[in-house]
């Protein structure tokens, strides 16, 4: 047994690193996609092979569906609904009208926006240090957005504010209230079983809101600019729901079990640290000497957000 704990704590949190990591990657699919189909509907394509490879997880534990109960349904569906469908599609929309680099590091206020979330529903509390890191990250979010803070005076699109900044910040909002509600999944069913699950309920949100908009046919589905790149379409969603999909998602919750949550924060900057290197190094998606200070800013305020809240909360 003391063995194994050592070996808990020596590869659990490099697990923890090596998902997230691989969940940083998705930006190398991603923004090629955006010149093929529609954010929508890559998102859409996205569910449907991840479902199709967590389909002998979803089919092993399909027993105990009858076991869940309406309040963890409604977390469920929440959880769905806001990360695995809405936000997604937002991100994607960051990638194609921003600067990728700023988008994957204005996505790190995430955390401050899901504790928020978890104090107003679960009513867990905030330490006394919690809201003066949250505002320097805000503030270090605002100036990795701006490009030429000076100009902002005059207006926001010559300070270098645009459509992707702010599509980003509504992800962030998306996926922080998809992390409070995957906590109430959590204590209602399995983890394979909610993971298989979340991407059902992602899919059919997408399957309606494709409906919704008309898209739901062969020439929104496959476009021109697809059948023209058939192989690489093809190539790029499977990577995307596969290296950056359904394995990091595996990975990142095996190592979780085996690390302090404390320590688990910490390493999931690997996911910043790795879509940053695609996009500024493949994509040449560069940052101001002020936006790289700022990012620094805030990713060290993020992490001692989540240090002082590990402090308040109860040990597990």
């Amino acid at each position: 047994m003391k063995n194994r704990g050592v070996n808990s704590v020596t590869y659990g949190p490099w697990l923890v690193g090596l998902g997230a990591a691989l969940w940083g990657t998705e930006s190398a699919w991603r923004i090629p996609l955006n010149n093929l189909f529609d954010a929508d509907v890559i998102v859409f394509w996205e569910h449907v092979l991840i479902l199709l490879m967590f389909l002998p997880l979803l089919v092993s534990r399909v027993g105990e569906i009858r076991k869940i109960d309406a309040r963890t349904w409604v977390y469920l569906t929440l959880s769905g609904f806001a990360g695995s469908a809405v936000g997604t599609i937002f991100f994607t929309l960051a990638l194609k009208y921003g600067n990728p680099t700023v988008v994957n590091v204005v996505l790190n206020i995430q955390p401050v926006i899901s504790t928020m979330g978890a104090f107003l529903l679960f009513g867990d509390r905030l330490a006394l240090r919690f809201f003066l890191y949250a505002g320097i990250a805000i503030l270090a979010g605002i100036f990795v957005s701006v490009s030429h803070p000076t100009l902002i005076g005059e207006s926001f699109e010559r300070a270098g504010l645009n459509r992707g900044t702010g599509y980003a910040l509504v992800c962030a909002l998306f996926w922080g209230l998809a992390t409070v509600a995957g906590r109430g999944v959590m204590t209602g069913m399995s983890l394979r079983l909610a993971s298989s699950l979340r991407i059902v309920v992602g899919l059919t949100c997408m399957t309606l809101i494709l409906l919704a908009y008309g898209k739901l046919h062969g020439a929104t589905l496959w476009p021109v600019a697809a059948q023209a790149h058939a192989t690489k379409a093809i190539i790029w969603l499977v990577l995307l729901a596969s290296i950056s999909g359904c394995i990091p998602l595996l990975i990142y919750f095996e190592g979780l079990r085996l690390t302090r949550a404390s320590t688990a924060g910490y390493f999931e900057m690997m996911q910043t640290l790795a879509a940053v290197c695609i996009t500024w190094g493949f994509f040449r998606a560069s940052l101001h000497l002020h936006q790289v200070v700022a990012a620094f800013v805030l990713i060290a305020a993020v992490a001692m957000v989540h240090h002082v809240q590990q402090q308040v909360e109860p040990h597990r």
